[in-house]
């Protein structure tokens, strides 16, 4: 049997397991260790069932990622999310739909502190939610600004899924942070043009909150001053030069624990429940990575990465046309898998196009986390969707999706901007 019958049949059986609803993870790692065995021998196979897990768990590198989630965890039981937007909202609150521009300023300013999107969307749901329909805000409206932002997770910076692709790719991961903090700002301003265009656009639609005066706006931002002084010192610290990645989340983790007790914020139940929670999100993020380690051995001895290189360049459609295929490639997978999953599954075979055609790694980053972005978002899946739904439980998918919708549009055409100027995402890397 051919080593090319070989690796497709590897990705039907994969793609039918993950249909099967087996953890992506698990899935990958049946099918590259069956799919290497058959090629090179089991026992070969068996071994590198055998060592790839405790190479991947005891490399150092890997430390970014449970420490920048921690830092997340801390952040989220410490009651900083509430504080943002009670701050987002003495601000902007008195605007035309300003509950929802608070709530994607709001947001953003968690994801700044958090990584995760997940964690974003059911934070804001228990948070915003409530409040956009205490004032009279429509149910899709509300569910779907808070989906929205909630996107805003993985892209500001620290960013997890900007982690993991780093490490895939082996490109500095403190550039690629860098390099997310011109297209989060970008991200953030256009959802918050694209409330502003739907209150001017439907005058009835989302009303006006009450004008805070001046006193109480600054008292608000009392409250805030730790969130920005631990983005400043994590984010500085990694342009300057100061610390890597890994040094700025483990340093990133112990700021938001150290503010969080000295303002007691945070009780011993709180303590454990972060600590629960970074241990859970570590251990499935890990069993993705290893698996997508053992599917990698399969990819190498099949040479399907360079197999996919040779077709797509060889398309004639120029690097423009196949970096679009590829984009589209992902808003289909994203139909389908979760984010994390789908940039470790993907990157190894996509990667080596993207070298091949002359773009910019850090570039590419930016924009596949984008795309992924996306795909939290629009139907049939949207994670965050889900996620919004297990909190929201009186609120039905169909609503929180037609919510989405101008959302949706404004993601594309952001995406589009950031093809067609990518010095956006590689103007402060270059100045590193």
């Amino acid at each position: 049997m051919s080593t090319d019958l070989v690796a497709v049949l590897g990705f039907v059986a994969l793609f039918a397991m993950m249909f099967l609803r087996v953890p992506v993870g698990i899935a990958m790692g049946v099918v590259g260790v069956a799919g290497f065995g058959f090629l090179s021998g089991f026992g070969p196979a068996l071994r590198l069932l055998a060592q790839s897990p405790i190479r991947t768990v005891t490399d150092a590198g890997f430390a970014v990622i449970p420490l920048f989630l921690l830092m997340g965890a801390f952040a989220a039981t410490s009651g900083m999310s509430r504080e943002l937007f009670r701050a987002a909202n003495a601000f902007l609150g008195h605007l035309r739909g300003g509950l929802g521009i608070a709530t994607i300023a709001a947001c953003g300013g968690f994801a700044a502190i958090c990584g995760s999107s997940v964690a974003t969307a059911a934070t804001f749901s228990s948070i915003a939610y409530p409040e956009m329909r205490r004032f009279g805000y429509p149910e899709s409206f509300s569910a779907g600004v808070i989906a929205a932002g909630g996107t805003l997770g993985i892209m500001i910076p620290p960013s997890t899924v900007l982690a993991v692709y780093g490490l895939i790719t082996q490109q500095d991961i403190g550039r690629l942070f860098i390099a997310g903090v011109l297209p989060g700002v970008l991200a953030v301003s256009m959802y918050m043009a694209t409330v502003t265009i739907i209150g001017h656009a439907r005058p009835g639609f989302l009303p006006r909150g009450e004008r805070v005066p001046w006193p109480e706006r600054l008292g608000a931002l009392k409250d805030v001053w730790a969130i920005t002084a631990l983005f400043l010192f994590v984010i500085g610290g990694l342009y300057g030069g100061l610390f890597t990645a890994t040094e700025a989340a483990g340093m990133g983790a112990g700021g938001a624990l150290i503010i969080a007790l000295l303002r007691r914020k945070m009780s011993r139940a709180d303590f454990r429940r972060a600590l629960v929670e970074t241990v859970r999100t570590t251990a499935s993020v890990f069993t993705i990575l290893i698996g997508a380690l053992l599917f990698g051995y399969f990819l190498t001895i099949t040479q399907t990465p360079q197999k996919v290189t040779e077709f797509l360049t060889g398309l004639g459609l120029g690097r423009y046309g196949v970096l679009v295929l590829i984009l589209l490639m992902y808003l289909v997978l994203g139909c389908m898998m979760d984010a994390m999953a789908m940039i470790i599954l993907t990157v190894p075979i996509i990667f080596p196009v993207i070298q091949a055609l002359g773009f910019d790694p850090v570039w590419f980053g930016v924009i596949i986390v984008m795309t992924v972005e996306l795909g939290l978002i629009h139907p049939p899946v949207g994670m965050n969707v889900f996620v919004i739904k297990s909190v929201l439980r009186d609120v039905r998918m169909s609503t929180i999706f037609y919510g989405v919708l101008p959302f949706v549009a404004t993601d594309i055409l952001r995406l589009a901007i950031l093809v067609a100027l990518p010095a956006i995402a590689t103007f402060l890397p270059s100045l590193m």
